[in-house]
C-alpha cells in the first residue's frame, strides 16, 4: 500500500515511522503547499497513493481570531481540492481535526454525530476542512491534547518546570484527553487499513482529565512533589480565543486508544529524553496537529501550549 503524508511536525513523524518498510511520500510544507491546487493535484496524481494522511493545519488558535480567513484558506479551503484529488485518484483521503468543532457546553463526551458548535475562529475553520472532506466521502478524525517526542508540548513543558520552578499554577476547569502522538499515528494507520466506511471517527485516548490532573500525574512520575502543581481557573489566563470547558471525545465507530494515564507512561521515556524535531518555540503553527495545552506565564500556566505558546 502506498501512502502521502501532508505537513510536517510531530504526529507526522509519527505516521511516518508507523509506516516503516512501506512506500511513503511525506511532504512538509516547504515541499507542499496545500493552498497550491496545481502542487496537490500533481502530487497526488504523480505518487498514486492509496491513503493520503493530511496532517497540514494553522493551529494557532488565538491568531485565528484575527486572521480568520488566513486560517480558513489553510483548515478549510485547501482541504477541498485535496479530496476532491484524492477520489479522483482512488485514494483514501484521512483528515485530522479538533475537539474544537465542539462548543464545550454538553456535559457529557461529544459523539461522533454529536452536534457541532464552535466557539472560536480556529474551531469554525476545521469545521469547514471537516465537511469538505466529508463531501467527498472521506475520513475526519477527530483528536485533541496531543503530546510526544516529536516536538515542543505540555507535558515536556512540565517537565521542564518541574525544575526550574517552585510551583507551578495549571487550569483546573479545562477537561480532555492528552493523547500520545504514536498513539494516534498507529490509530491513523489502522483505520486506514480497516475497511471501515468513510466518515468521522474520534481519535483520543481513553479517559479523561485536567490540565491539572495531566501536570500532577507528570510530576509524579518525574518522583516530584505533586503537591507543587496548583490549580486556578481557565479565567485567571484570558486569552484571544474562548475554550471550551470540556473536549472529551466518544470513540463508539472503531477500537478506542489505550487510556491516557497508561499512554503517558508508556511514552515516559521517549518523553524525558531530548526533542526529537519539530517547530521552534514561537513558529508558526503550520504543521500537524499539535493541539491543546496551556500558555505559560511567569510562574503560571494556563490557556493553551501545543498551538501557541510562550515562556516570559
Amino acid at each position: 500500500m502506498r501512502w502521502l503524508i501532508t505537513g510536517g511536525g510531530m504526529l507526522a513523524a509519527d505516521v511516518r515511522a508507523a509506516l516503516t518498510g512501506e512506500p511513503v511520500l511525506a511532504l512538509r510544507r516547504s515541499e507542499l503547499d496545500l493552498c497550491d491546487g496545481r502542487a496537490v493535484r500533481d502530487a497526488v496524481l504523480g505518487h498514486r497513493p492509496q491513503v493520503v494522511i493530511n496532517c497540514a493545519a494553522w493551529t494557532a488558535v488565538d491568531a485565528a481570531e484575527t486572521c480568520e480567513s488566513e486560517a480558513l484558506e489553510i483548515n478549510g479551503h485547501a482541504v477541498r481540492p485535496l479530496a476532491q484529488v484524492c477520489r479522483r485518484a482512488g485514494a483514501r483521503l484521512v483528515h485530522l481535526s479538533t475537539d474544537y468543532v465542539f462548543d464545550g457546553e454538553s456535559g457529557r463526551p461529544y459523539h461522533e454525530d454529536s452536534p457541532t458548535g464552535p466557539v472560536n475562529a480556529y474551531g469554525r475553520t476545521k469545521l469547514a476542512g471537516e465537511r469538505a472532506a466529508l463531501d467527498q466521502g472521506h475520513y475526519v478524525v477527530r483528536t485533541a491534547w496531543l503530546y510526544g517526542a516529536g516536538g515542543p508540548n505540555f507535558v515536556r513543558t512540565m517537565i521542564e518546570l518541574a525544575g526550574t520552578r517552585p510551583t507551578v499554577d495549571v487550569v483546573d476547569d479545562q477537561r480532555g484527553q492528552p493523547t500520545w502522538s504514536a498513539d494516534l499515528a498507529a490509530f491513523l494507520v489502522r483505520l486506514a487499513r480497516s475497511g471501515l466506511p468513510p466518515g468521522v471517527y474520534h481519535g483520543t485516548s481513553a479517559g479523561e482529565t485536567t490540565w491539572h490532573g495531566l501536570a500532577t500525574e507528570v510530576f509524579r512520575l518525574l518522583g516530584a512533589d505533586p503537591g507543587r502543581v496548583r490549580p486556578v481557573p481557565g479565567t485567571a489566563f484570558p486569552r484571544p480565543a474562548r475554550r471550551p470547558a470540556s473536549g472529551v471525545l466518544a470513540c463508539t465507530r472503531c477500537e478506542p486508544i489505550r487510556h491516557w494515564r497508561e499512554a503517558l507512561h508508556a511514552a515516559w521515556p521517549a518523553l524525558s529524553g531530548p526533542v526529537l524535531s519539530g517547530p521552534a518555540v514561537g513558529e508558526p503553527a503550520l504543521g500537524g496537529p499539535t493541539l491543546s495545552g496551556p500558555t505559560l506565564s511567569g510562574l503560571a500556566v494556563g490557556g493553551e501550549v501545543g498551538r501557541q505558546w510562550g515562556v516570559a
